[in-house]
């Protein structure tokens, strides 16, 4: 009797245990809620124990979690999707951005020569001055010339990245550390611009910045620690609690050093160098907060800089069509052999050349290495032709872009590649209407981060000039819901991560953003404008509007 007794009393305060277990940490509730689940899209309240989500639903359902130490947490009617996943980002290059010159919103020559001339005050001499994002459309299209700053930089090596990336400007200083003259031939993928007098203005394209960059010194370790700081809190403050490092410089060791002293607040996947597949680590063990195993190639260059690979001509420039950064069979032979290892391939790829060419490359990719669920992307997918937007869907090809360069690159891509190519230019909605996947991403810090401000530009598509009230090839818009699956859910399907978050679902992390409005109920020219209330990572407040 007394055995059964004990058995008895065993089996209460286990089962009991295990009921309180199941008690929530916290409940959200009075609130909007869309999950990105098509299964139950909408629901009240939601309850958290730990990292995840134990339920969503009513307020009734929920209501059932509710124990006496749960913290109930009313939202006053504030709007909340899952955790925006930003899926094209240069993290390190960021946040050493914000550490260093900024020259992304600078629409006059008088400001860009201001700004360099302030940060070389600051600066210690022999200190490079980098990074800046530097957009000369903004200022009328005279691209920006050493002349302009040698005078402030003496002591001080400058190389400053256009926004795109693919075009530096860099002062004397700089290129007399380079060894870079006059007398420097142009290298295949790259230029080194002169004038009229054969003398360098500084500007460098493409392969050309090759010497030049590897003369900059590496970050330290404690400037790479900082960096990431400062770019953690940057996208937390923007809603994102998952971002794709797709040209990682060090990042995993770093956030990996972050994450072992708790230090590390937001969700990382790390992509390396295409080239050096055969070097890669894959990291299958924690994949929630830090993982790599992600591969990323070039095709070509940017269409602002004319070093995107096209069919034709630019029609701005004759006997112009761009170039490649990399052979197409070199392309072929990186993809075959990181695919073979069961390791996740990205490639830029912009102009329609280029996308036609890596298309090309994975569909034979494909036919060798056999059918297996292996989740190819192109990054930007911008200029795509009208025969290629149905291969995406047929060959699995998910299409990685960024919308914010559409409203940007609208001021002025019709001169530069005419009225009938950019029919089919950030074709979102054609992509979408071949069945194709798109994940969405900013492309930071070329382009703001904020996934407000992607979702306001992917349905409306009104340039940052303002001259296209309806949008810039209004038919390509996409709705809002499709913008929000883009951040979200097909994000996290695009890194393998769709079992853990993209949606909020029971199960799933409790990574989840509090905005002010509904946004899929408000003007959607008022999407940009909504403030970020709270991100939550893993079921913890990281970042809150004050």
């Amino acid at each position: 009797m007394k055995k059964v007794l004990l058995v008895l009393i065993f089996l209460s305060l286990f089962f009991g245990c295990e009921k309180r277990e199941q008690k929530a940490d916290f409940i959200i509730s009075n609130a909007t809620i869309w999950t990105g689940n098509n299964k139950v899209p909408k629901a009240q309240a939601m309850a958290v124990i730990k990292d995840s989500i134990i339920a969503i639903g009513n307020l009734k359902q929920v209501n059932k979690f509710k124990g006496r130490e749960t913290n109930i947490i009313d939202l006053n009617g504030a709007f909340v999707t899952p955790g925006f996943i930003d899926s094209h980002v240069h993290l390190m290059m960021g946040g050493n951005a914000l550490l260093n010159v900024q020259l992304r919103d600078v629409d006059t020559k008088e400001e860009f020569k201001k700004r360099i001339r302030e940060a070389a005050k600051n600066m210690e001499p022999g200190a490079w001055i980098l990074e800046g994002n530097w957009d000369h459309t903004l200022w009328g299209g005279e691209l920006p010339n050493k002349s302009w700053i040698d005078d402030y930089t003496k002591d001080n090596p400058v190389v400053i990245y256009r926004m795109d990336g693919h075009m530096v400007l860099a002062n004397s200083l700089a290129l007399k550390i380079a060894g870079i003259n006059k007398n420097t031939l142009d290298v295949e993928g790259g230029k080194f611009l002169k004038n009229e007098n054969g003398e360098l203005t500084g500007i460098l394209k493409g392969h050309a910045m090759t010497d030049l960059l590897n003369k900059i010194p590496a970050m330290t370790e404690k400037q790479k620690e900082t960096a990431l700081k400062a770019a953690q809190e940057y996208f937390l403050s923007n809603g994102v609690t998952s971002l794709h490092d797709v040209d990682s410089l060090g990042t995993y060791d770093v956030a990996a050093k972050l994450k072992f002293n708790n230090d590390l607040k937001i969700r990382i996947y790390t992509f390396n160098p295409l080239n050096r597949w055969k070097e890669l680590r894959t990291n299958k063990e924690d994949n929630k907060w830090l993982k790599d195993g992600g591969l990323k190639g070039f095709v070509d260059g940017s269409l602002g800089s004319h070093t995107a690979a096209f069919k034709e001509d630019y029609s701005d420039k004759p006997n112009d069509k761009g170039y490649f950064i990399n052979s197409e069979e070199n392309l072929y032979k990186w993809v075959l052999g990181a695919d073979k290892a069961n390791l996740q391939v990205t490639v830029h790829a912009i102009g329609d050349k280029a996308i036609h060419t890596i298309l090309n490359i994975y569909e034979r990719v494909i036919t060798e290495n056999g059918k297996k669920d292996r989740r190819f992307r192109i990054e930007h997918a911008q200029h795509i032709a009208p025969e290629d937007l149905g291969r995406f869907a047929k060959l699995g090809v998910i299409a990685s872009v960024q919308p914010y360069h559409a409203i940007d690159d609208g001021r002025w891509a019709e001169e530069v590649i005419g009225s009938e190519r950019i029919k089919t230019t950030y074709a979102f909605k054609s992509l979408l209407n071949s069945n194709a996947t798109i994940c969405l991403g900013s492309d930071w810090p070329v382009a703001p981060t904020s996934p407000l401000y992607g979702i306001y530009a992917a349905t409306t598509r009104r340039t940052l000039d303002n001259e296209n009230e309806n949008g810039w090839v209004p038919e390509q818009k996409i709705s809002v819901e499709e913008a929000l699956l883009g951040y979200t859910k097909y994000a996290a399907i695009s890194a393998f991560d769709d079992k853990l978050k993209g949606t909020l679902e029971v199960g799933k992390l409790a990574d989840f953003v509090v905005i002010s409005d509904d946004i899929t109920k408000v003007d959607p020219k008022k999407i940009k404008d909504l403030k970020i209330l709270q991100t939550y990572v893993g079921g913890k407040k990281v970042y809150e509007s004050k």
